[in-house]
C-alpha cells in the first residue's frame, strides 16, 4: 500500500467543509485584532470622549456660567474676585420692567419674522429657478453664495456705505428716480427696515443652497406624471413639489430661526440699535447691557440673553413634536 506521510509545514487539502483551503489565522492574531464585547466599548467611548469634552467645554460650561451671572448681582470687581452677591430672579424682573425690553421684544419679532419669511420665500423661488438646468446655472448659484461667504463685518460695512443718508448708493438711485433721500440708518422709521434689508440679503443664499439639495432629492417622473394627468407649472409645485419639500422647509426655517434671533453684528455695525433704541432687539440689548456701558450691568445682560436661549429651544421642541407626529402618524 502506497501512501505518503504530509511534509511537516505543508498545507491540508482541501476538505468538504473547506474547499479552498483556507489556513487557519496564525497564532497570535485573535490577541492583535480584539473583536470582543469590552473591546468595542472601549472604541465607543474612545470615539465619545473628545465630542463629550467639546460639548462640555464650548457649550455646556458657558451656559452654566451665563445662568450663574443670570442670578448674582456682579460688578466688575465681584466678576474679578468671584464674590458677587446672590439674587435669584431680582436679574430678570429688572429686565422685565425696563422700558426698552418691550420695544427690544418686539423689534425681535418683526426682525426675525420678516426676515425668515423673504429669507425662505426668495431662497425657495431661487432654488426653483436654477433646478431647471440651464446653461450657466451651476455658475449663477454660485456667485449668489458670495453675501453668504464674506465675512459679516465687510457685508455690514458694505450695506452702511450703500444706505449712508449723503453719499449712499441707494439715495443716489432714488435721486436718478425723482424721489428724494431717505435717511436709512439715521431716522426712526426707517433704521429697523435697513438692518432687516441687510439681513434678508446675507441670508438668502442659505436658502438657496439647502432649498436646491431638497428639490434635488425629489423624483422627477412625480413630476412628469402629474404632468401627464393635466397639472400646470403651478399645480406640480404646489400640490407635488411643495409638500415634498416640506421637511428640508422645516429645518431650513427652524435653522434660520435660531440664527435670526442671535444676529447682533449685523446691526451693532449699521445702527448700534438705534436712533433712539428704534432698532434695538433683544441680543444687540443684551451685548449694551454687558460690554456697552462704562459700568456694566452683567447679571441683566445675561438674563436677557439666557431668554433668547429659551426662545431658540421652544421653537427647538417644537419641531422635534412635529418630526415625531409626521414619522408616527
Amino acid at each position: 500500500m502506497n501512501s505518503t506521510a504530509p511534509t511537516p509545514g505543508a498545507s491540508a487539502a482541501p476538505s468538504a467543509t473547506d474547499p479552498v483551503g483556507t489556513a487557519p489565522p496564525p497564532s497570535g492574531a485573535a490577541d492583535r485584532f480584539p473583536h470582543g464585547p469590552r473591546s468595542q466599548q472601549w472604541a465607543a467611548w474612545g470615539f465619545l470622549t473628545p465630542v463629550v469634552i467639546y460639548l462640555g467645554a464650548f457649550y455646556a460650561y458657558p451656559l452654566y456660567r451665563n445662568l450663574d451671572l443670570s442670578l448674582r448681582n456682579y460688578t466688575v470687581r465681584s466678576f474679578v474676585q468671584g464674590n458677587a452677591p446672590f439674587t435669584g430672579l431680582e436679574n430678570y424682573r429688572k429686565v422685565v420692567d425696563d422700558p426698552t425690553f418691550v420695544p427690544a421684544l418686539e423689534h425681535t419679532v418683526l426682525f426675525t419674522g420678516v426676515s425668515l419669511f423673504f429669507q425662505y420665500a426668495i431662497g425657495l423661488a431661487l432654488a426653483v429657478f436654477f433646478a431647471q438646468h440651464f446653461r450657466l446655472s451651476a455658475t449663477l448659484r454660485a456667485l449668489f453664495l458670495v453675501p453668504w461667504l464674506l465675512p459679516l463685518i465687510v457685508s455690514a460695512s458694505t450695506w452702511s456705505w450703500m444706505l449712508n443718508s449723503e453719499s449712499g448708493i441707494a439715495n443716489a438711485a432714488l435721486g436718478w428716480l425723482g424721489v428724494g433721500p431717505v435717511n436709512w440708518l439715521t431716522s426712526p422709521s426707517w433704521s429697523l427696515a435697513s438692518v432687516i434689508i441687510a439681513n434678508i440679503w446675507i441670508g438668502i443664499p442659505f436658502n438657496l443652497v439647502v432649498l436646491h439639495s431638497g428639490l434635488q432629492a425629489i423624483p422627477a417622473s412625480l413630476n412628469e406624471a402629474a404632468a401627464i394627468d393635466g397639472a400646470n407649472a403651478w399645480q406640480r409645485f404646489w400640490r407635488v413639489t411643495f409638500p415634498l419639500l416640506r421637511p428640508v422647509s422645516a429645518i431650513t426655517l427652524l435653522l434660520g430661526l435660531v440664527y435670526t434671533l442671535k444676529v447682533f453684528d449685523i446691526i451693532w455695525i449699521m445702527t448700534r440699535g438705534g436712533p433712539s433704541d428704534s432698532s434695538t432687539t433683544l441680543a444687540t440689548w443684551s451685548y449694551r447691557l454687558g460690554f456697552g456701558n462704562l459700568l456694566p450691568e452683567f447679571g441683566p445682560g445675561a438674563a436677557v440673553g439666557n431668554l433668547l436661549v429659551v426662545i431658540a429651544l421652544v421653537f427647538g421642541l417644537v419641531y422635534i413634536r412635529a418630526q415625531r407626529q409626521q414619522d408616527n402618524p
